[in-house]
């Protein structure tokens, strides 16, 4: 019933396990979910637009973060794991391609492929577990029984239409998210605490680092992309470099202090459990929104630079950058004494350009964000340089 061999990876070395090569291929498959999410906004730049692709990010956001959790145990190198990655990344393909039609004709097949991931995934690790940690054999019965909970309104929202199948994926998806914040707790199982979650905190704070640079390349590719087809004028270089230079800046707050410095910790934490829970599966959810809405900004001031920008280019443009900022914000506070003054300060600029908004053409408020961007990640990176406080580098 349950697989003899022991599947689970190494623990006790001195190294933290390393992200293998087919963890990175899956990968692939949230390349293709990203720019299907980054275009569905862009094309439907509208209120119900929005909270669409919102809930849609939620739902490819909680695939990719359950499965880091899953290699975060099991060892990629074996054959079973790595046959169960290509089944999910089959499926995920199926769910990327289906996201422009999601809430159009293609409903049922989103929903199918996300319940047949959350649970043939979840099926598995069971299996792979049963005879080798009953601790995470526990924690993934009652993980199971929250996505199967789940899996029947997703399914129903597939099958139904317009606004009942907004409000049912809603509530799916409200399930699994409140999951890991109630301890998974299930009648006769009880509940998970953060210290039942032993894993290998360098190998989780990896992966999502590499989710951000998956948002991050996505936003390059789309900025490429449309300038290469455009007439290169002033404007258009203005908006291409602007656009280069903030997603440059958003890989600085991010790389520069916070990633290294998040790695160092939950490396050396007591319960690195409850730090993978907050600041990666959770908050994580923050900063690979706003590199979305900030490729779909860029999209923007490249295609129609000129004129003011009405209330949507407004909170595209000033909301892409402020949802990253927020993000990294919290999460690096988790490994900080506190929020870092640049980031406030940033976002209390943010802010200000957002109210002012309407009297700038779009254009010129997107220069303007890179600017507060830029200005964050260079006055983290001095001020903390300047203190001697630069953290370890990772393994120190």
């Amino acid at each position: 019933m349950f697989a003899a061999k022991n599947f689970l990876r190494p623990r006790g070395g001195d190294d933290p396990a390393r992200v293998t090569v087919v963890e990175l291929f899956f990968d692939l498959v949230f390349v293709f979910a990203v720019t299907q999410l980054s275009h569905g906004l862009l094309a439907h730049l509208t209120v119900l637009g929005a909270v669409e692709t919102g809930l849609l990010m939620l739902a490819v956001w909680w695939l990719w973060i359950f499965t880091a959790w899953i290699t975060n145990w099991l060892d990629p190198e074996q054959r079973p794991v790595r046959v169960m990655l290509f089944v999910l990344m089959a499926a995920g393909l199926v769910l990327s391609a289906s996201i422009p039609q999601a809430f159009d004709s293609r409903g049922l097949a989103f929903a199918i492929a996300y319940v047949l991931m959350q649970i043939g995934r979840s099926l598995f690790m069971l299996w792979a577990v049963g005879r080798h940690d009953a601790n995470n054999f526990r924690n993934f019965q009652r993980i199971l029984t929250w996505f199967v909970a789940a899996s029947v309104f997703w399914i129903a929202g597939g099958l139904a239409h317009g606004e009942q199948r907004l409000i049912l994926w809603a509530i799916a998806i409200g399930i699994e998210y409140l999951m890991p914040a109630a301890g998974m707790w299930v009648p006769g199982l009880g509940r998970s605490t953060a210290q039942d979650w032993r894993i290998d905190g360098p190998h989780l704070a990896e992966r999502c680092a590499g989710f951000v640079l998956i948002g991050l390349g996505e936003s390059l590719v789309v900025t490429g992309a449309t300038f290469a087809d455009m007439a290169w004028d002033r404007f258009s270089i203005e908006a291409f470099v602007a656009a280069f230079m903030g997603c440059v800046a958003m890989w600085a707050v991010y790389f520069n202090i916070g990633a290294e410095r998040a790695s160092h910790h939950i490396a050396r934490a007591a319960d690195p459990g409850r730090l993978g829970r907050s600041g990666y599966t959770y908050l994580h959810l923050l900063i690979v929104a706003g590199i979305i809405v900030s490729a779909v900004a860029d999209g923007i001031a490249l295609t129609h630079p000129h004129g003011h920008a009405e209330l949507q280019d407004v909170l595209v443009i000033v909301g892409g950058p402020a949802l990253y900022l927020l993000g990294t914000a919290l999460f690096k506070r988790l490994t900080a004494p506190n929020v870092p003054l640049s980031h406030l300060v940033g976002l209390g600029l943010l802010l200000a350009l957002g109210l002012a908004g309407s009297l700038i053409a779009r254009l010129h408020l997107a220069s303007a964000t890179t600017v507060i961007l830029i200005v964050v990640a260079v006055w983290e990176w001095t001020s903390l340089k300047g203190r001697g406080r630069r953290p370890p580098a990772h393994g120190h």
